[in-house]
């Protein structure tokens, strides 16, 4: 079966993140959503967010990641584009086996 997987970027100091998959999984109720923590990572900005054993940032980069129909996809990312930065969605087609 062939799906699109759509990646969105935020950092998770504005707890964006929440709304984001709440909104996912309640309202859209796609195949499948996750979130991923990161590490380090930047954007545009070229502002490193990144943590360490000592210091805990709470700006950490955050992806969530998920599938489902082409078409189901595409829905999803226009009803929740309010919520997210122009230039931080990627999407990608996938073989689900």
């Amino acid at each position: 079966m062939n799906v699109t997987v759509a990646r969105i970027y935020v950092t998770e100091g504005k707890h964006v993140h929440n709304a984001i998959f709440s909104r996912l999984h309640d309202v859209e109720k796609l195949r499948g959503v996750t979130v991923f923590r990161g590490i380090s990572g930047f954007g545009k900005s070229g502002r490193v967010h990144s943590s360490t054993l000592l210091d805990l940032s709470l700006d950490m980069p955050v992806v969530i990641e998920f599938f489902d129909t082409p078409e189901k996809v595409r829905i999803a990312i226009e009803n929740i584009k309010p919520l997210i930065k122009p230039g931080h969605v990627l999407t990608f087609s996938a073989e689900l086996s």
